[in-house]
């Protein structure tokens, strides 16, 4: 549906004053016709004055502000007549009906999606229709998915957004908050279930048949950027741009998070040996090589295997080594 901007109904304020005048005139008409009666006289200036005390009011319900980054979709006897979005004061046909079906619905920065309650139980937001045009926010609940290894995660996403086109968010959908709130997790799932949590092998995660390194943890911005994107697909019938979505929460889920630290530590662990062996092993290398240079000492293959296994054994070792004085022969 095409939005119609009404921007040639900033007359409000000429209105308003008019109706007032109208008013003292119909009170002055009414006093002034009172006294021509008891004259005598024809009653028909009372009764023009009395229908316009009776009636001018009906030009107030016409009358309509609207602030920065505020709109108002209005519609006459069902049909859309088009939205007033440019501040200013309005006067439109009284008999015009603003409509926000999101208007008693908030998204909550906590990522609820409830109707707002006063203190007895009354719609705090019931009484305008304005729709917001201001850029929101909405965090909705942490949401449990599978990652494509079958890894149970909790992931929360911040998703800022606005309203781009008002007919469609009103006409198109029946709640364009709920509807967002909605497509935001059924999104979010979609994406999560390609990714691993971390790297994994053998796992392609763009689709083009090439094992990639992408994961949760370390291509969040990519990960955010394609769950932006799936969001977007599914809410622009519903007049919605979004801006920016950012993932804001990521962990394994409580029941597998202790498995998968230890997972992690001994990964790290056989990392780290793997690191010192290499070094060790270069050291010693180095050692034998410098000793045949420079002549320092003759080694047959047993002296040499003995001082690589000696070499090995400290600089590998997680406790600091207890030298022996060896005074005599190895034979």
């Amino acid at each position: 549906m095409e939005e119609k901007i009404l921007k040639t109904k900033k007359n409000g304020m000429p209105i308003l004053i008019l109706s007032l005048l109208l008013y003292a005139a119909a009170i002055a008409g009414a006093v002034i016709g009172g006294f021509l009666i008891e004259d005598g006289k024809n009653p028909a200036l009372l009764i023009v004055s009395v229908i316009i005390l009776f009636t001018a009011w009906l030009f107030w319900p016409g009358l309509k502000v609207i602030g920065p980054q505020e709109a108002l979709v209005l519609t006459l006897f069902g049909r859309y007549i088009g939205t007033l979005k440019e501040p200013g004061f309005y006067f439109v046909n009284p008999f015009c009906t603003a409509l926000n079906p999101a208007a008693k619905t908030i998204l909550s920065q906590s990522g609820d999606v409830k109707s707002k309650k006063g203190a007895h139980g009354t719609d705090l937001e019931s009484y305008t229709k304005k729709i917001s045009l201001k850029v929101l926010t909405l965090c909705n609940n942490r949401q449990k998915i599978n990652d494509c290894l079958g890894n149970p995660v909790e992931i929360g996403i911040a998703v800022t957004w606005r309203i781009q086109n008002t007919a469609k968010a009103v006409f198109n959908v029946d709640n364009y908050k709920e509807f967002l709130s909605l497509q935001c997790d059924s999104a979010l799932r979609n994406i999560v279930r390609i990714y691993p949590y971390d790297i994994a092998p053998n796992v392609d995660t763009t689709g083009d048949g090439i094992a990639d390194e992408g994961s949760l943890r370390g291509s969040s911005e990519i990960v955010a950027k394609r769950i932006r994107d799936e969001i977007q697909d599914k809410v622009s019938e519903a007049g919605i741009e979004i801006i920016e979505a950012r993932i804001t929460y990521l962990a394994y889920a409580p029941e597998i998070a202790a498995v998968m630290l230890q997972r992690q530590q001994a990964s790290a662990i056989i990392d780290a040996r793997k690191m010192i062996v290499d070094g060790a092993v270069g050291m010693v290398e180095m050692a034998l090589l410098r000793l045949s240079e420079n002549e320092t000492v003759q080694l047959d293959e047993e002296r040499k295997a003995a001082m690589v296994s000696n070499l090995l054994v400290v600089l590998c070792g997680n406790h600091d080594a207890q030298p022996v004085v060896n005074s005599g022969s190895l034979y």
